[in-house]
């Protein structure tokens, strides 16, 4: 989609600092960091939401989450969180999916 912040930088039309590349998924710092290491993991295709997966789309969620561990591995994680905001209530502020790799600092509980 033109208009995707997201689709974009995949497209490699906007600039930014990318952890990882594959033919599925790409990765990279987020501008506005919530944690001293906050990367993103989107998919290359637009999926706008995780309520917008289907059932054929597993494979395409898995490899996400795989490259979350890996991200995190690369980046010398022991302890992260990885999160999903599905929605505008729940903090989801670009309508592509995305995975937020954070660690760096201790998390509390219950989030948010």
């Amino acid at each position: 989609m033109s208009d995707c912040l997201f689709c974009r930088i995949a497209a490699g039309e906007i600039p930014a600092r990318i952890v990882h590349a594959d033919e599925h998924v790409i990765a990279f710092h987020d501008v506005a960091p919530k944690a001293p290491t906050h990367v993103l993991v989107i998919p290359r295709r637009h999926l706008a939401s995780l309520s917008a997966a289907e059932t054929a789309d597993a494979p395409l969620l898995g490899r996400l989450l795989d490259a979350c561990a890996g991200v995190a591995r690369q980046l010398g994680l022991a302890s992260y969180r990885v999160v999903v905001n599905n929605g505008e209530d729940a903090g989801q502020s670009v309508l592509h999916l995305h995975l937020h790799v954070l660690g760096g600092r201790g998390f509390s509980w219950p989030p948010g």
